[in-house]
């Protein structure tokens, strides 16, 4: 059952990316069908030609023109994760995104005549390509459909609700597989009773969704079920006008007949995730090879300057470091050491009253007397920060994002704080370039909230390129 959950996860991702491939070469093989077509020997005996095009320079300009019909596709909004879009309305906006294509073509032979001296290979390779792409997503849901069929990658949700609405639903999920859910618990209230019940039975079984069918639930209850929604990292959906709060987007989408509204938790979803991913692997790719004489040298002189490992990477008990992750996942951390070696725990013993942090979740020590002294100097300019390149290209973080913390750290948190955990944690984030340390935890928490609820790809590059002149501005927990 865990296995399948998974490879829906990975394969909507997968789908969507094979997408991209697919259409690129629907769309070449269509420019080059359009061409063998117009010189075959029917088509010559009907329209007389005396082209002289040779086939490799029109390769060349179909390979080149195919990426920028992708792009339009990209647009159309052709490339979404996950959509309950009906085949047919989905063949419209191939069809849509075809003709942009086609207007494409038509202002290059405006400029570049010699390049397209026959119209039928123009028009021939438009509704061929909108055969040839249509064909390939038809199977390709073909092949999802299969999947979901045979129980391969089938979402696990809970139904809240005991009206009819609730019944249909459990119907329609358990009688059609390729709807793509299926429903592994079903409660009628949410109270707190219920709230507890459901805790308990998310700690041993795969839960991804919760679907509230129950128009009649209490203000009280919704709230409460939209909160655990939340703090579980579960997606939450509703039947459409019941939620009247706390709901920043939306997105339709229709199951059985039946209109529910899902709300996101970010924008960052769908395409938006490969973008930011594939960025993610090449700028910390890049970074790290630049910087690799910074590494070099800031190792000598870690060892030069005092006694321990390059890196911290470990408890003082010689457990493991691990931060909090997307999801409250946790992962293996470590940066360069900048404090002397095994002085960690002091923060919660020796040095407590010198918290300025005091009464939230975090532990910041002003003039901290564990930090060697080339250790101020990594600290200062956030050197000490740049082996998280690494876990960035190993997915495990990313370069924009809410800033990691420790386990003891997050087991503080407040409900609402949890919201940060959305995300998978960044190097650079909307706080440090608005403060960085001197801010409080909960202003942190705000300015996380607010790139996590209005992410876009911008936004990243806003933040990367505030992000030196943030690292060059002094602060007061060095």
């Amino acid at each position: 059952m865990f296995l399948c959950s998974r490879v829906m996860k990975r394969s909507e991702l997968f789908f969507s990316f094979l997408l991209v491939p697919l259409d690129y070469l629907a769309i070449v093989l269509a420019g080059v069908t359009a061409f063998y077509l117009r010189f075959s020997g029917f088509f010559k005996s009907l329209l007389p030609t005396v082209l002289n095009l040779k086939f490799e320079q029109y390769l060349n300009i179909v390979l080149i023109l195919a990426i920028f019909w992708i792009v339009i596709f990209a647009m159309a909004g052709l490339y979404t994760i996950y959509s309950a879009r009906k085949l047919v309305n989905e063949v419209y906006r191939v069809i849509l995104a075809c003709s942009t294509g086609l207007m494409l073509i038509v202002i290059l032979i405006f400029f570049q005549r010699q390049l397209f001296d026959s119209r039928f290979i123009v028009l021939a390779g438009w509704v061929l390509a909108i055969f040839y792409v249509s064909v390939a997503r038809s199977l390709v849901r073909g092949v999802q459909r299969l999947m979901l069929a045979r129980g391969i990658g089938t979402k696990k949700v809970v139904i809240v609700g005991a009206t009819k609405t609730s019944d249909f639903l459990v119907g329609s999920f358990s009688a059609n597989k390729r709807y793509g859910f299926e429903v592994v618990k079903r409660i009628h209230d949410f109270e707190l009773e219920t709230a507890k019940e459901l805790e308990e039975f998310i700690q041993t079984n795969e839960v991804d969704e919760i679907i509230q069918a129950d128009p009649n639930l209490s203000k009280a209850e919704t709230l409460r079920l939209y909160d655990f929604a939340d703090e579980h990292h579960l997606t939450f959906k509703y039947v459409a006008d019941l939620l009247g709060t706390k709901v920043l987007k939306t997105e339709l989408v229709e199951f059985a007949g039946l209109p529910i509204m899902e709300v996101k938790k970010t924008p960052l979803d769908g395409w938006g995730r490969i973008i930011k991913r594939i960025f993610d692997f090449i700028i910390a790719s890049i970074l790290i090879i630049i910087l690799s004489p910074i590494y070099i040298l800031t190792a000598i002189i870690i060892k030069l300057d005092s006694h321990g490992p390059i890196f911290f990477s470990r408890r003082d008990d010689d457990s493991p470091l691990y931060r909090v992750g997307q999801g409250g996942k946790l992962f293996r951390y470590f940066k360069f050491r900048s404090m002397r070696d095994r002085c960690d725990s002091m923060r919660y013993k020796e040095l407590a009253d010198l918290n300025i942090r005091a009464g939230g979740p975090l532990v910041k020590i002003k003039d901290d007397p564990r930090i060697t002294r080339f250790g101020k100097f990594l600290r200062r300019f956030s050197i000490d920060e740049l082996p998280e390149l690494f876990l960035v290209f190993t997915g495990k973080m990313s370069l924009v994002g809410p800033r990691p913390h420790l386990p003891e750290e997050v087991a503080k948190y407040e409900r609402h704080h949890k919201k940060v955990l959305t995300l998978k944690p960044g190097i650079t984030g909307l706080a440090q370039i608005s403060g960085r340390s001197d801010l409080s935890f909960e202003e942190e928490v705000k300015l996380d909230t607010y790139y996590i609820e209005n992410w876009s790809f911008l936004f990243d590059l806003t933040i990367l390129l505030r992000t030196p002149l943030a690292v060059l501005k002094g602060r007061k927990a060095e």
